[in-house]
């Protein structure tokens, strides 16, 4: 099967397998370790939490292609947000280990939320509400970390970056992974 040709000339393989890190536009959460299994929950907890509020923003978009690819994501990132907010509930007022695993998630994790909610210039170009986006999400990622039993940290300092092309060292790792066979033998088919 061909790859599709984008109208920049690039591929799904190139976009995927031959950019480099400062061509990556994402939040820097998503690049950290997995961690053990609470960091891991909270990070997909929150990670669909913010999907889930920005697909139903972007349902109501202007440009028809944007809304239906959001309309038909909505569906599986409400399953994710479900699934994830039943679990940090279940770690969190847990056992007495899951749920010092689950404060030391919470630790770890919130720095790198703030991020969600920083504009980046193609968000700004598109007219993305963060900031609406912001309210929805703080009540949901409130209300399950309450009947978790945990706290909602105080307001620190946002790690940023990631979504302007910034990264931590963790991204360069996973890339190395992802784009080593295509870099190793160019053209190659799958």
């Amino acid at each position: 099967m061909r790859p599709l040709l984008l109208n920049n000339g690039s591929t799904e393989d190139s976009l995927a397998y031959l950019r480099t890190e400062r061509e990556y536009k994402n939040c820097l959460l998503m690049e950290l370790p997995r961690g053990d299994w609470a960091q891991t929950i909270l990070r997909q907890f929150f990670n669909s939490a913010y999907q889930y509020y920005l697909y139903q923003y972007l349902q109501q978009y202007n440009d028809p292609q944007l809304s239906a690819i959001a309309e038909k994501s909505i569906k599986e990132v409400s399953y994710h947000l479900r699934w994830s907010s039943e679990w940090v509930i279940r770690l969190g007022d847990g056992t007495e280990e899951s749920h010092e695993r689950m404060v030391q998630a919470l630790q770890t994790l919130w720095p790198y939320t703030g991020e969600m909610f920083i504009p980046a210039p193609y968000e700004t170009e598109l007219g993305i509400d963060l900031a609406a986006l912001q309210v929805s999400w703080q009540l949901k990622i409130k209300a399950v970390l309450e009947e978790a039993t945990l706290d909602v940290p105080e307001k620190i300092f946002m790690q940023q970056g990631g979504k302007t092309g910034i990264h931590s060292e963790h991204l360069g790792f996973l890339l190395t992974d992802l784009q080593y066979m295509q870099r190793t033998y160019p053209g190659c088919e799958w």
